[in-house]
Protein backbone atom coordinates (compact mmCIF):
# COMPACT_ATOMS: atom_id res chain seq x y z
CA UNK A 1 0.00 0.00 0.00
CA UNK A 2 2.94 2.37 0.53
CA UNK A 3 3.89 1.87 -3.12
CA UNK A 4 0.33 2.26 -4.42
CA UNK A 5 -0.13 5.37 -2.27
CA UNK A 6 2.57 7.09 -4.36
CA UNK A 7 0.74 6.41 -7.63
CA UNK A 8 -2.11 8.08 -9.48
CA UNK A 9 -4.81 6.39 -11.49
CA UNK A 10 -5.03 7.07 -15.22
CA UNK A 11 -7.52 9.91 -14.61
CA UNK A 12 -5.09 11.69 -12.28
CA UNK A 13 -6.82 10.77 -9.02
CA UNK A 14 -4.75 9.23 -6.21
CA UNK A 15 -4.73 5.50 -6.88
CA UNK A 16 -5.85 4.54 -3.38
CA UNK A 17 -8.94 6.75 -3.78
CA UNK A 18 -10.04 4.42 -6.59
CA UNK A 19 -9.20 1.16 -4.76
CA UNK A 20 -12.04 -0.23 -2.64
CA UNK A 21 -11.37 -1.77 0.75
CA UNK A 22 -11.83 -5.33 -0.51
CA UNK A 23 -9.16 -4.76 -3.18
CA UNK A 24 -6.71 -3.23 -0.73
CA UNK A 25 -7.10 -6.23 1.56
CA UNK A 26 -6.80 -8.68 -1.34
CA UNK A 27 -3.68 -7.03 -2.78
CA UNK A 28 -1.98 -6.89 0.62
CA UNK A 29 -2.73 -10.54 1.31
CA UNK A 30 -1.58 -11.62 -2.16
CA UNK A 31 1.65 -9.61 -2.30
CA UNK A 32 2.76 -9.12 1.26
CA UNK A 33 1.71 -12.05 3.45
CA UNK A 34 5.06 -13.43 4.58
CA UNK A 35 6.29 -16.61 6.22
CA UNK A 36 8.66 -16.47 9.23
CA UNK A 37 11.70 -16.58 6.91
CA UNK A 38 10.48 -13.48 5.02
CA UNK A 39 9.41 -15.30 1.84
CA UNK A 40 5.86 -14.89 0.52
CA UNK A 41 3.24 -17.22 1.95
CA UNK A 42 1.34 -17.46 -1.34
CA UNK A 43 2.86 -18.75 -4.58
CA UNK A 44 -0.50 -19.08 -6.38
CA UNK A 45 -3.30 -16.50 -6.55
CA UNK A 46 -6.63 -17.33 -8.22
CA UNK A 47 -8.93 -14.30 -8.52
CA UNK A 48 -12.38 -14.26 -10.14
CA UNK A 49 -14.97 -11.47 -10.38
CA UNK A 50 -17.58 -10.24 -12.83
CA UNK A 51 -16.80 -7.88 -15.71
CA UNK A 52 -15.75 -4.30 -14.82
CA UNK A 53 -14.47 -5.25 -11.37
CA UNK A 54 -10.78 -4.36 -11.81
CA UNK A 55 -9.37 -7.87 -12.22
CA UNK A 56 -6.92 -6.81 -14.93
CA UNK A 57 -6.11 -3.55 -13.13
CA UNK A 58 -5.04 -5.47 -10.03
CA UNK A 59 -2.98 -7.87 -12.14
CA UNK A 60 -1.13 -4.98 -13.83
CA UNK A 61 -0.58 -3.21 -10.51
CA UNK A 62 0.80 -6.46 -9.05
CA UNK A 63 3.13 -6.66 -12.05
CA UNK A 64 4.53 -3.17 -11.41
CA UNK A 65 5.00 -4.04 -7.74
CA UNK A 66 6.94 -7.19 -8.58
CA UNK A 67 8.95 -5.36 -11.28
CA UNK A 68 9.97 -2.34 -9.22
CA UNK A 69 9.52 -2.91 -5.48
CA UNK A 70 9.92 -6.57 -4.61
CA UNK A 71 13.54 -7.17 -3.68
CA UNK A 72 14.60 -10.43 -5.31
CA UNK A 73 18.15 -11.71 -5.82
CA UNK A 74 16.85 -13.68 -8.83
CA UNK A 75 15.70 -10.61 -10.76
CA UNK A 76 12.33 -8.98 -11.33
CA UNK A 77 11.06 -10.33 -14.66
CA UNK A 78 7.28 -10.53 -15.09
CA UNK A 79 5.27 -12.38 -17.73
CA UNK A 80 1.68 -11.29 -18.43
CA UNK A 81 -0.10 -13.91 -20.55
CA UNK A 82 -3.20 -12.46 -22.21
CA UNK A 83 -6.01 -14.51 -23.70
CA UNK A 84 -5.38 -13.23 -27.25
CA UNK A 85 -3.58 -10.53 -29.25
CA UNK A 86 -6.26 -7.89 -28.63
CA UNK A 87 -6.24 -8.48 -24.90
CA UNK A 88 -2.46 -8.35 -24.82
CA UNK A 89 -2.68 -4.95 -26.51
CA UNK A 90 -5.25 -3.75 -23.98
CA UNK A 91 -3.09 -4.91 -21.05
CA UNK A 92 -0.06 -3.11 -22.48
CA UNK A 93 -2.08 0.07 -23.07
CA UNK A 94 -3.23 0.05 -19.45
CA UNK A 95 0.34 -0.39 -18.22
CA UNK A 96 1.54 2.49 -20.42
CA UNK A 97 -1.33 4.74 -19.28
CA UNK A 98 -0.26 4.16 -15.70
CA UNK A 99 3.28 5.20 -16.63
CA UNK A 100 1.97 8.32 -18.37
CA UNK A 101 -0.14 9.19 -15.30
CA UNK A 102 2.92 8.87 -13.06
CA UNK A 103 5.77 10.65 -14.89
CA UNK A 104 7.62 11.46 -11.70
CA UNK A 105 7.22 8.05 -10.03
CA UNK A 106 7.17 5.35 -12.74
CA UNK A 107 8.65 7.36 -15.61
CA UNK A 108 12.22 7.55 -14.27
CA UNK A 109 12.22 3.81 -13.51
CA UNK A 110 10.99 2.21 -16.74
CA UNK A 111 11.11 2.33 -20.54
CA UNK A 112 8.02 1.46 -22.63
CA UNK A 113 8.69 -0.85 -25.59
CA UNK A 114 6.52 -2.38 -28.31
CA UNK A 115 5.50 -5.49 -26.33
CA UNK A 116 6.60 -4.74 -22.83
CA UNK A 117 8.15 -2.49 -20.23
CA UNK A 118 11.80 -2.58 -19.09
CA UNK A 119 13.48 -1.36 -15.94
CA UNK A 120 16.06 1.27 -16.83
CA UNK A 121 18.67 -0.47 -14.68
CA UNK A 122 18.21 -3.72 -16.64
CA UNK A 123 17.12 -5.75 -13.62
CA UNK A 124 13.78 -6.82 -15.03
CA UNK A 125 11.02 -6.39 -17.58
CA UNK A 126 7.28 -6.94 -18.02
CA UNK A 127 6.63 -9.07 -21.10
CA UNK A 128 3.00 -9.01 -22.32
CA UNK A 129 2.18 -11.84 -24.71
CA UNK A 130 -0.89 -13.57 -26.16
CA UNK A 131 -1.24 -17.07 -24.72
CA UNK A 132 -0.44 -18.76 -28.02
CA UNK A 133 2.93 -16.95 -28.16
CA UNK A 134 3.85 -17.88 -24.60
CA UNK A 135 4.82 -21.53 -25.06
CA UNK A 136 8.38 -20.50 -25.90
CA UNK A 137 8.70 -18.12 -22.96
CA UNK A 138 10.75 -19.05 -19.91
CA UNK A 139 8.54 -19.04 -16.85
CA UNK A 140 11.25 -20.36 -14.57
CA UNK A 141 13.14 -17.05 -14.65
CA UNK A 142 10.14 -14.89 -13.72
CA UNK A 143 9.31 -13.35 -10.38
CA UNK A 144 5.66 -13.29 -11.48
CA UNK A 145 3.76 -15.24 -14.12
CA UNK A 146 0.39 -13.47 -14.48
CA UNK A 147 -2.46 -15.01 -16.51
CA UNK A 148 -5.19 -12.63 -17.69
CA UNK A 149 -8.30 -14.69 -18.53
CA UNK A 150 -8.00 -18.48 -18.72
CA UNK A 151 -11.74 -19.15 -19.16
CA UNK A 152 -11.06 -20.60 -22.62
CA UNK A 153 -8.17 -22.90 -21.63
CA UNK A 154 -8.95 -26.59 -22.10
CA UNK A 155 -5.57 -28.03 -21.07
CA UNK A 156 -2.56 -27.31 -18.91
CA UNK A 157 0.01 -26.81 -21.72
CA UNK A 158 0.77 -23.13 -20.99
CA UNK A 159 1.02 -23.70 -17.26
CA UNK A 160 3.45 -26.54 -17.87
CA UNK A 161 5.55 -24.42 -20.25
CA UNK A 162 5.69 -21.54 -17.77
CA UNK A 163 6.05 -23.57 -14.59
CA UNK A 164 8.01 -21.48 -12.08
CA UNK A 165 11.33 -22.62 -10.67
CA UNK A 166 10.41 -24.77 -7.63
CA UNK A 167 13.63 -23.72 -5.88
CA UNK A 168 12.78 -20.01 -6.15
CA UNK A 169 10.97 -19.25 -2.89
CA UNK A 170 9.46 -15.94 -4.08
CA UNK A 171 8.06 -17.09 -7.44
CA UNK A 172 4.37 -16.23 -7.82
CA UNK A 173 1.65 -17.35 -10.25
CA UNK A 174 -1.31 -14.96 -10.48
CA UNK A 175 -4.47 -16.00 -12.36
CA UNK A 176 -7.42 -13.69 -12.91
CA UNK A 177 -10.42 -14.76 -14.97
CA UNK A 178 -14.12 -15.11 -15.54
CA UNK A 179 -15.31 -18.63 -14.86
CA UNK A 180 -14.56 -21.39 -17.33
CA UNK A 181 -16.49 -22.05 -20.54
CA UNK A 182 -15.73 -25.77 -20.13
CA UNK A 183 -16.84 -26.85 -16.66
CA UNK A 184 -15.30 -30.32 -16.52
CA UNK A 185 -12.54 -32.09 -14.58
CA UNK A 186 -9.20 -31.73 -16.35
CA UNK A 187 -9.94 -28.16 -17.43
CA UNK A 188 -7.47 -25.87 -15.58
CA UNK A 189 -9.95 -23.41 -14.12
CA UNK A 190 -12.33 -26.16 -13.02
CA UNK A 191 -9.53 -28.03 -11.27
CA UNK A 192 -8.04 -24.90 -9.69
CA UNK A 193 -11.43 -23.83 -8.34
CA UNK A 194 -11.89 -27.28 -6.83
CA UNK A 195 -8.54 -26.93 -5.03
CA UNK A 196 -9.51 -23.46 -3.83
CA UNK A 197 -12.89 -24.61 -2.55
CA UNK A 198 -11.31 -27.55 -0.74
CA UNK A 199 -9.05 -25.10 1.09
CA UNK A 200 -6.29 -27.62 1.68
CA UNK A 201 -3.47 -25.82 -0.19
CA UNK A 202 -1.95 -23.38 2.33
CA UNK A 203 0.07 -21.56 -0.37
CA UNK A 204 -2.92 -20.79 -2.60
CA UNK A 205 -4.94 -17.58 -2.19
CA UNK A 206 -8.42 -18.25 -3.58
CA UNK A 207 -10.43 -15.04 -4.05
CA UNK A 208 -13.71 -15.66 -5.85
CA UNK A 209 -16.80 -13.47 -6.32
CA UNK A 210 -19.69 -15.00 -8.29
CA UNK A 211 -23.43 -15.39 -8.17
CA UNK A 212 -22.93 -18.92 -6.88
CA UNK A 213 -19.78 -18.72 -4.74
CA UNK A 214 -18.13 -15.93 -2.77
CA UNK A 215 -15.05 -16.36 -0.58
CA UNK A 216 -15.37 -12.89 0.98
CA UNK A 217 -17.61 -13.00 4.10
CA UNK A 218 -18.46 -9.32 3.61
CA UNK A 219 -20.18 -10.15 0.30
CA UNK A 220 -21.15 -13.83 0.66
CA UNK A 221 -24.71 -13.22 1.89
CA UNK A 222 -25.55 -10.45 -0.58
CA UNK A 223 -27.79 -11.02 -3.64
CA UNK A 224 -26.06 -12.76 -6.59
CA UNK A 225 -25.40 -9.57 -8.57
CA UNK A 226 -23.63 -7.92 -5.66
CA UNK A 227 -21.69 -11.08 -4.79
CA UNK A 228 -20.27 -11.25 -8.31
CA UNK A 229 -19.62 -7.52 -8.65
CA UNK A 230 -17.90 -6.24 -5.50
CA UNK A 231 -16.95 -2.96 -7.24
CA UNK A 232 -20.53 -2.26 -8.32
CA UNK A 233 -21.07 0.59 -5.87
CA UNK A 234 -18.26 2.54 -7.53
CA UNK A 235 -20.01 2.43 -10.93
CA UNK A 236 -22.04 5.50 -11.96
CA UNK A 237 -25.18 3.37 -12.49
CA UNK A 238 -24.42 -0.17 -11.36
CA UNK A 239 -27.95 -1.60 -11.27
CA UNK A 240 -28.91 0.14 -14.50
CA UNK A 241 -25.82 -1.15 -16.28
CA UNK A 242 -26.47 -4.74 -15.24
CA UNK A 243 -30.17 -4.44 -16.18
CA UNK A 244 -29.10 -3.24 -19.62
CA UNK A 245 -26.59 -6.07 -20.02
CA UNK A 246 -29.15 -8.65 -18.96
CA UNK A 247 -31.60 -7.37 -21.58
CA UNK A 248 -29.05 -7.21 -24.39
CA UNK A 249 -26.88 -10.30 -23.86
CA UNK A 250 -27.77 -13.96 -24.36
CA UNK A 251 -28.42 -15.44 -20.94
CA UNK A 252 -25.38 -17.72 -20.99
CA UNK A 253 -23.10 -14.77 -21.79
CA UNK A 254 -24.66 -12.57 -19.13
CA UNK A 255 -24.18 -15.33 -16.55
CA UNK A 256 -20.53 -15.80 -17.38
CA UNK A 257 -19.54 -12.15 -17.85
CA UNK A 258 -21.55 -10.50 -15.11
CA UNK A 259 -22.30 -13.28 -12.62
CA UNK A 260 -18.96 -15.07 -13.12
CA UNK A 261 -20.69 -18.44 -13.61
CA UNK A 262 -19.28 -21.38 -15.61
CA UNK A 263 -20.47 -22.86 -18.87
CA UNK A 264 -21.83 -26.38 -19.24
CA UNK A 265 -19.43 -29.34 -19.00
CA UNK A 266 -18.75 -31.87 -21.73
CA UNK A 267 -21.37 -34.59 -21.38
CA UNK A 268 -23.88 -32.25 -19.73
CA UNK A 269 -27.28 -33.90 -19.37
CA UNK A 270 -29.53 -30.86 -19.87
CA UNK A 271 -29.48 -28.46 -22.79
CA UNK A 272 -28.06 -25.19 -21.45
CA UNK A 273 -30.13 -22.97 -23.75
CA UNK A 274 -33.37 -24.65 -22.65
CA UNK A 275 -32.50 -24.40 -18.96
CA UNK A 276 -31.68 -20.71 -19.27
CA UNK A 277 -34.75 -20.04 -21.42
CA UNK A 278 -36.90 -21.38 -18.57
CA UNK A 279 -35.50 -18.82 -16.11
CA UNK A 280 -37.66 -15.78 -15.35
CA UNK A 281 -35.09 -13.00 -15.53
CA UNK A 282 -34.54 -10.92 -12.44
CA UNK A 283 -37.13 -12.71 -10.28
CA UNK A 284 -35.99 -15.42 -7.88
CA UNK A 285 -39.02 -15.57 -5.56
CA UNK A 286 -42.77 -15.52 -6.25
CA UNK A 287 -44.82 -14.61 -3.19
CA UNK A 288 -47.63 -16.97 -2.09
CA UNK A 289 -51.06 -16.22 -3.54
CA UNK A 290 -54.47 -17.27 -2.30
CA UNK A 291 -56.23 -19.93 -4.34
CA UNK A 292 -53.05 -21.63 -5.49
CA UNK A 293 -52.03 -25.12 -4.50
CA UNK A 294 -48.31 -25.42 -3.82
CA UNK A 295 -46.06 -28.48 -3.69
CA UNK A 296 -42.89 -28.76 -1.59
CA UNK A 297 -39.74 -30.84 -2.01
CA UNK A 298 -36.69 -30.91 0.30
CA UNK A 299 -33.16 -32.17 -0.14
CA UNK A 300 -31.88 -32.32 3.42
CA UNK A 301 -28.27 -32.41 4.53
CA UNK A 302 -26.26 -33.48 7.53
CA UNK A 303 -25.04 -29.90 7.77
CA UNK A 304 -21.32 -30.44 7.22
CA UNK A 305 -20.80 -29.95 3.45
CA UNK A 306 -23.99 -29.83 1.35
CA UNK A 307 -26.75 -27.26 1.62
CA UNK A 308 -30.20 -28.29 2.78
CA UNK A 309 -32.66 -26.97 0.20
CA UNK A 310 -36.40 -26.50 -0.26
CA UNK A 311 -38.20 -26.17 -3.59
CA UNK A 312 -41.72 -24.69 -3.88
CA UNK A 313 -43.79 -24.96 -7.07
CA UNK A 314 -47.32 -24.65 -8.39
CA UNK A 315 -49.22 -25.49 -11.56
CA UNK A 316 -50.10 -22.64 -13.91
CA UNK A 317 -52.29 -23.89 -16.75
CA UNK A 318 -50.13 -26.95 -17.39
CA UNK A 319 -46.79 -25.31 -16.65
CA UNK A 320 -44.76 -26.17 -13.58
CA UNK A 321 -43.73 -22.87 -12.01
CA UNK A 322 -40.97 -23.06 -9.40
CA UNK A 323 -41.76 -20.22 -7.03
CA UNK A 324 -38.50 -20.45 -5.11
CA UNK A 325 -35.55 -22.62 -4.21
CA UNK A 326 -33.93 -21.74 -0.89
CA UNK A 327 -31.33 -23.05 1.53
CA UNK A 328 -30.74 -22.99 5.25
CA UNK A 329 -29.59 -19.81 6.94
CA UNK A 330 -25.83 -19.36 6.47
CA UNK A 331 -23.38 -21.77 4.87
CA UNK A 332 -22.14 -25.21 5.93
CA UNK A 333 -21.47 -26.20 8.61
CA UNK A 334 -24.94 -25.57 10.04
CA UNK A 335 -27.53 -27.14 12.30
CA UNK A 336 -29.88 -29.14 10.05
CA UNK A 337 -32.65 -29.04 12.64
CA UNK A 338 -32.64 -25.26 12.40
CA UNK A 339 -33.05 -25.71 8.63
CA UNK A 340 -36.17 -27.84 9.27
CA UNK A 341 -37.69 -25.03 11.32
CA UNK A 342 -36.93 -22.48 8.62
CA UNK A 343 -38.38 -24.65 5.85
CA UNK A 344 -41.49 -25.43 7.92
CA UNK A 345 -42.20 -21.71 8.32
CA UNK A 346 -41.96 -21.18 4.56
CA UNK A 347 -44.15 -24.20 3.81
CA UNK A 348 -46.84 -22.82 6.11
CA UNK A 349 -46.56 -19.38 4.48
CA UNK A 350 -47.47 -21.05 1.18
CA UNK A 351 -50.36 -22.91 2.80
CA UNK A 352 -48.70 -26.30 2.87
CA UNK A 353 -49.02 -29.13 5.36
CA UNK A 354 -46.72 -31.76 3.88
CA UNK A 355 -43.36 -32.02 2.16
CA UNK A 356 -41.72 -34.70 0.04
CA UNK A 357 -38.08 -35.74 0.17
CA UNK A 358 -35.70 -38.67 -0.03
CA UNK A 359 -35.29 -41.49 2.48
CA UNK A 360 -32.27 -39.88 4.12
CA UNK A 361 -34.27 -36.89 5.23
CA UNK A 362 -37.32 -38.99 5.98
CA UNK A 363 -35.52 -41.33 8.35
CA UNK A 364 -33.44 -38.62 9.99
CA UNK A 365 -35.74 -35.60 10.14
CA UNK A 366 -39.27 -37.00 9.83
CA UNK A 367 -40.00 -36.35 13.49
CA UNK A 368 -38.49 -32.86 13.30
CA UNK A 369 -40.88 -31.92 10.49
CA UNK A 370 -43.82 -33.49 12.32
CA UNK A 371 -42.91 -31.51 15.44
CA UNK A 372 -43.33 -28.40 13.27
CA UNK A 373 -46.74 -29.59 12.06
CA UNK A 374 -45.50 -30.74 8.61
CA UNK A 375 -46.07 -34.28 7.34
CA UNK A 376 -43.01 -35.80 5.65
CA UNK A 377 -43.53 -38.19 2.73
CA UNK A 378 -40.87 -40.28 1.01
CA UNK A 379 -40.26 -39.63 -2.67
CA UNK A 380 -40.89 -42.69 -4.81
CA UNK A 381 -38.28 -41.68 -7.39
CA UNK A 382 -34.51 -41.48 -7.41
CA UNK A 383 -32.88 -38.19 -8.32
CA UNK A 384 -31.88 -39.71 -11.68
CA UNK A 385 -35.57 -40.30 -12.40
CA UNK A 386 -36.41 -36.76 -11.30
CA UNK A 387 -33.83 -35.33 -13.70
CA UNK A 388 -34.98 -37.62 -16.51
CA UNK A 389 -38.55 -36.44 -15.97
CA UNK A 390 -37.46 -32.79 -15.92
CA UNK A 391 -35.72 -32.90 -19.31
CA UNK A 392 -38.76 -33.39 -21.61
CA UNK A 393 -40.70 -30.77 -19.66
CA UNK A 394 -37.88 -28.27 -20.20
CA UNK A 395 -37.74 -29.24 -23.87
CA UNK A 396 -41.47 -28.59 -24.20
CA UNK A 397 -41.29 -25.22 -22.44
CA UNK A 398 -43.47 -26.48 -19.58
CA UNK A 399 -41.21 -25.30 -16.75
CA UNK A 400 -40.51 -21.87 -15.26
CA UNK A 401 -37.47 -21.54 -12.99
CA UNK A 402 -36.40 -18.81 -10.57
CA UNK A 403 -33.45 -16.56 -11.35
CA UNK A 404 -31.28 -18.32 -8.76
CA UNK A 405 -27.66 -18.67 -9.98
CA UNK A 406 -26.70 -21.58 -7.73
CA UNK A 407 -29.65 -23.67 -8.92
CA UNK A 408 -28.91 -22.78 -12.55
CA UNK A 409 -25.27 -23.77 -12.21
CA UNK A 410 -26.13 -27.13 -10.70
CA UNK A 411 -28.71 -27.91 -13.40
CA UNK A 412 -26.24 -26.95 -16.14
CA UNK A 413 -23.45 -29.10 -14.71
CA UNK A 414 -25.37 -32.35 -14.26
CA UNK A 415 -23.65 -35.14 -16.20
CA UNK A 416 -24.43 -38.69 -17.21
CA UNK A 417 -22.48 -41.28 -15.22
CA UNK A 418 -23.34 -44.66 -16.66
CA UNK A 419 -26.96 -45.29 -15.75
CA UNK A 420 -27.07 -42.33 -13.36
CA UNK A 421 -27.46 -38.59 -13.72
CA UNK A 422 -25.47 -36.81 -11.06
CA UNK A 423 -23.19 -33.90 -10.27
CA UNK A 424 -19.52 -33.94 -11.19
CA UNK A 425 -16.92 -35.03 -8.67
CA UNK A 426 -16.48 -32.33 -6.05
CA UNK A 427 -19.72 -30.52 -7.00
CA UNK A 428 -23.21 -30.64 -5.48
CA UNK A 429 -26.76 -30.92 -6.82
CA UNK A 430 -28.89 -30.09 -3.76
CA UNK A 431 -30.45 -26.98 -5.35
CA UNK A 432 -31.05 -28.79 -8.65
CA UNK A 433 -32.62 -31.75 -6.88
CA UNK A 434 -35.12 -29.61 -4.97
CA UNK A 435 -36.12 -27.77 -8.15
CA UNK A 436 -36.54 -31.01 -10.12
CA UNK A 437 -38.45 -32.62 -7.25
CA UNK A 438 -40.85 -29.68 -6.96
CA UNK A 439 -41.47 -29.72 -10.73
CA UNK A 440 -42.18 -33.45 -10.60
CA UNK A 441 -44.72 -33.04 -7.79
CA UNK A 442 -46.57 -30.36 -9.75
CA UNK A 443 -46.50 -32.37 -12.97
CA UNK A 444 -47.88 -35.40 -11.14
CA UNK A 445 -51.06 -33.41 -10.44
CA UNK A 446 -51.80 -33.36 -14.16
CA UNK A 447 -51.08 -37.01 -14.82
CA UNK A 448 -53.77 -39.64 -14.59
CA UNK A 449 -52.92 -42.16 -11.91
CA UNK A 450 -52.16 -45.62 -13.35
CA UNK A 451 -54.26 -48.62 -12.46
CA UNK A 452 -52.98 -50.37 -9.31
CA UNK A 453 -51.36 -53.70 -10.04
CA UNK A 454 -49.82 -56.67 -8.29
CA UNK A 455 -46.49 -58.38 -8.85
CA UNK A 456 -46.68 -62.18 -8.76
CA UNK A 457 -43.82 -64.66 -8.94
CA UNK A 458 -42.94 -68.16 -7.80
CA UNK A 459 -40.00 -70.52 -7.34
CA UNK A 460 -40.91 -72.61 -10.37
CA UNK A 461 -43.52 -72.92 -13.05
CA UNK A 462 -45.94 -74.62 -10.67
CA UNK A 463 -49.13 -73.18 -9.23
CA UNK A 464 -47.53 -72.19 -5.90
CA UNK A 465 -46.95 -68.43 -5.85
CA UNK A 466 -47.54 -65.37 -3.69
CA UNK A 467 -48.27 -61.75 -4.49
CA UNK A 468 -46.85 -58.41 -3.33
CA UNK A 469 -49.33 -55.50 -3.68
CA UNK A 470 -47.51 -52.58 -5.31
CA UNK A 471 -50.19 -49.89 -5.55
CA UNK A 472 -49.10 -47.26 -8.10
CA UNK A 473 -45.38 -47.78 -7.65
CA UNK A 474 -43.33 -49.42 -10.40
CA UNK A 475 -41.87 -52.80 -9.38
CA UNK A 476 -38.57 -51.65 -10.84
CA UNK A 477 -38.52 -48.77 -8.36
CA UNK A 478 -39.44 -51.12 -5.50
CA UNK A 479 -37.21 -54.09 -6.29
CA UNK A 480 -35.57 -53.96 -2.87
CA UNK A 481 -38.98 -54.27 -1.20
CA UNK A 482 -39.84 -57.24 -3.37
CA UNK A 483 -36.58 -59.01 -2.53
CA UNK A 484 -37.05 -58.25 1.15
CA UNK A 485 -40.55 -59.78 1.07
CA UNK A 486 -39.19 -62.80 -0.75
CA UNK A 487 -36.54 -63.27 1.91
CA UNK A 488 -39.11 -63.01 4.69
CA UNK A 489 -41.27 -65.60 2.94
CA UNK A 490 -38.21 -67.87 2.43
CA UNK A 491 -39.03 -68.21 -1.25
Amino acid sequence: MDFFARLRWIDGKPLLDTMEDYRREFMTRALYTLRPDGTPLYNLVLSGRGKKNNKTTDLVLASFYRLLIWDSPHGNDVNILANDEDQAGDDLKLAKKLIDANPGTLGPEVISLAKGIHRRDGRGEIRILPARDALGAHGKTASLNAYDEIHGYRNWDIFEALAPDPTRADALQWITSYDTIYSSPGVPLFDLKAIGKAGDDPRMLFSWYSGELCTDPNFAELPPRERANPSMKSWPDGEGYLDQQQRRLPTHKYRRLHLNMPGAPDGAFLNADLVLAAVRKGVNVLKPQEGRTYRFFVDMSGGSADDATLGVAHNDDGRAVVDLVMKQAGNPPFNPRAAVKRFARVIKEYGGKKVVGDAYAGLTYRQDFEDEGIEYQLCGKTKTQLYEALEPRLNAGEVELPDEPKMQEQLLTLVVKGARIDHQNGDHDDWANSAAGAVDLVAAQEEKAPTPYTVSFSRCAGPSAYSVPMGHQSPYDQIENILAEAARSQR
